[in-house]
């Protein structure tokens, strides 16, 4: 799974690659269907080593599948003498989208995506994602579908309008 291999930033070491060769193995346990890791880092902390998976589920991601997930990370890590914490957590409203698979999952939601180099004119764009054409990202705007190269992406994520949210609420009672 490259994902995880690129997330992993420095202080990889024999901990981090466990750490790797674990989520890795999670990813296809048939305990953990539909578990989605969205990243993975090993970073060293003075004398010991944080570790950090972010999951993703369909469902959601509450706090006992976080403690599930930790439990089975910490099973694989217990033969390292090495001191480490480990964090297991949700996206959150404002998942990082990496994966052209993201950005299709995601189609119909806002999202801002920031370029390498101006697209159109700029490298910031905010709209709601369309889909995937084949290596474009398709972003709706104002004046319509703007198609952003998947490679040029150097960050994007979803954008979570809490006045949306509290609109459709408020519909809803009525």
């Amino acid at each position: 799974m490259r994902v995880l291999r690129d997330a992993i930033s420095s202080g990889k070491g024999r901990l981090g690659e466990a750490f790797v060769q674990a989520a890795e193995r999670l990813a296809g346990d048939a305990a953990f269907r539909g578990v989605e890791i969205v990243a993975a880092r090993a970073r060293r902390r003075g004398r010991e080593t944080a570790l950090t998976l972010v999951i993703d589920h369909p469902d959601g991601v509450g706090i006992a599948l976080c403690e599930r997930v930790s439990a089975r990370i910490n099973q694989a890590l217990e033969s390292f003498a090495e001191p480490y914490t480990l964090e297991v957590e949700s996206p959150g409203l404002d998942r990082r989208l990496v994966k052209l698979t993201d950005f299709a999952r995601f189609a119909g939601q806002q999202a801002k995506i920031v370029t390498g180099v101006a697209v159109k004119g700029a490298k910031t764009h905010r709209g709601v994602l369309h889909g995937v054409v084949g290596e474009n990202v398709m972003l709706g705007m104002r004046d319509g579908d703007l198609p952003i190269p998947h490679r040029l992406i150097a960050s994007a994520n979803l954008e979570y309008d809490i006045r949306a949210d509290l609109k459709r609420a408020k519909e809803e009672k009525k």
